[in-house]
């Protein structure tokens, strides 16, 4: 790949640091497209898909519905960074006009994406459910790949904590929205994927279609060649130390999350013996819901004018991890409200903060939706290993207090791994 190093002031505009700060608008724009990608990746996670694949495989619905959304996490970890790679590589004319990079993308995928899920509604095989989903996943990983590339593109560092609060929420919002939608205002099954397919395309177009998005000059495209174009996925921790401890510190906090989730209901079922494990999660996700919603934006805000990032991440860990090990010491029902409080209030800060210090240590200007796709591949692959280190935990290793515990260890040292970051404060 050619190495682009201009002086800052032969960059252009696409590839400049921001220093404009963003608007209103702008951010309820991106808000509202984060918010369709994310109704569209947990609402058939959490519904749709096990209630189609139940109607196609009732005795073997939990080994089905694991097959299908793993296919779908491994094609998250393989097409983020490959289209962010083709994203920051982007140079589209039209009719005499040029567009930018970034759009092109959100707004294909989620056009293709509805699609998808159309489709995906039809299916009758776990087979066509399997591709279907995996299809999906590509479509909105090439969006969440361009919205998150927005950020260092658009937003200029000393605005990023807060940006990145507002963008993080989504994350939980969609969540509850997603399940409301499909379960109160629609029904079946169809319903439901329709439902999903016309909100993604009415939160998600007007950011593509109203914001700006800069032209990349084709004299500073980088070169696309295959191998040079995967041997760039690998960045080496030696060169950019800092963008190394960052995907660690990333990965560690999200494999504690996801260990802390995936078993909720069963907890509430076997640990707490809630009378209503269904209803009692509804309640925590909520909880979890508003705690975020709480803290994402004012910490981020309180970051940005301190200039400091790691003691809001280190902090954001602690919180998290006394959540877990509330759990883990007292499973009752109160205690569980209490920590998932916590538990949403400590992932708020983190989400925006980390994700701020996240685009300060970023190799290249050149490569940045493929730099943070790179650091998605953290998100995603703790979704696919959460699961199979949970269960030996819960069935051999001691039960839910020991799993509770290891993701209070678990996230308090990827948290506090931030440290080794040096070049931010």
């Amino acid at each position: 790949m050619t190495t682009l190093d201009p002086t800052p002031a032969s960059l252009p505009a696409a590839l400049a640091e921001p220093t404009v700060p963003v608007r209103r608008g702008w951010i309820g724009l991106i808000f509202a497209a984060n918010l369709g990608v994310w109704m569209a990746f947990f609402t058939p996670i959490q519904v749709l898909l096990p209630q189609q694949i139940e109607l196609i495989a009732p005795g073997d619905k939990e080994n089905m519905l694991a097959v299908v959304t793993g296919l779908g996490a491994l094609a998250a970890v393989l097409a983020n960074p490959l289209a962010g790679a083709f994203s920051d590589r982007t140079c589209l004319r039209v009719a005499g006009r040029e567009f930018g990079r970034r759009h092109v993308w959100t707004a294909g995928g989620a056009l293709l994406g509805a699609v998808a899920l159309v489709l995906l509604a039809q299916q009758r095989t776990i087979l066509g459910v399997a591709l279907g989903w995996v299809a999906a996943q590509v479509c909105f990983n090439a969006m969440l790949a361009s919205l998150t590339a927005a950020i260092p593109d658009r937003v200029p560092v000393a605005q990023r904590g807060g940006v990145s609060g507002w963008v993080g929420i989504p994350q939980a919002l969609g969540l509850v929205l997603g399940a409301v939608l499909v379960t109160a205002v629609v029904t079946g099954n169809a319903a439901g994927y329709l439902a999903i397919a016309v909100a993604i395309l009415l939160l998600s177009l007007p950011f593509a279609l109203f914001t700006p998005d800069e032209p990349l000059p084709r004299t500073h495209r980088p070169v696309l060649r295959t191998r040079a174009l995967l041997a760039s996925m690998w960045i080496s921790p030696r060169r950019h130390p800092d963008f190394a401890w960052a995907w660690i510190t990333r990965f560690l906090v999200q494999l504690g999350n996801a260990l802390g989730t995936l078993y909720l209901l069963y907890f509430l079922t076997d640990g707490v013996r809630h009378p209503d494990p269904e209803g009692g999660l509804l309640v925590l996700i909520l909880l979890y819901t508003l705690g975020m919603m709480l803290t994402a934006v004012v910490a981020g805000r309180m970051s940005d004018r301190s200039g400091r990032r790691k003691i809001y991440v280190i902090a954001s860990g602690l919180i998290m991890a006394v959540a877990a090990l509330l759990l883990a010491v007292a499973p009752v029902w109160p205690m569980a409200i209490v920590a998932a409080l916590l538990l949403g209030a400590g992932y708020g800060v983190y989400l925006s903060v980390d994700a701020a210090l996240i685009t300060q240590v970023l190799p290249r200007a050149t490569d940045r939706a493929k730099d943070l796709g790179v650091i998605n591949i953290a998100n995603s692959a703790p979704q696919v290993l959460g699961p199979a280190l949970s269960a030996p935990l819960v069935v051999y290793l001691g039960g839910y207090p020991t799993l509770y515990a290891v993701t209070a260890v678990v996230t308090l040292i990827g948290s506090a791994l931030v440290v080794k970051i040096r070049s931010v404060p």
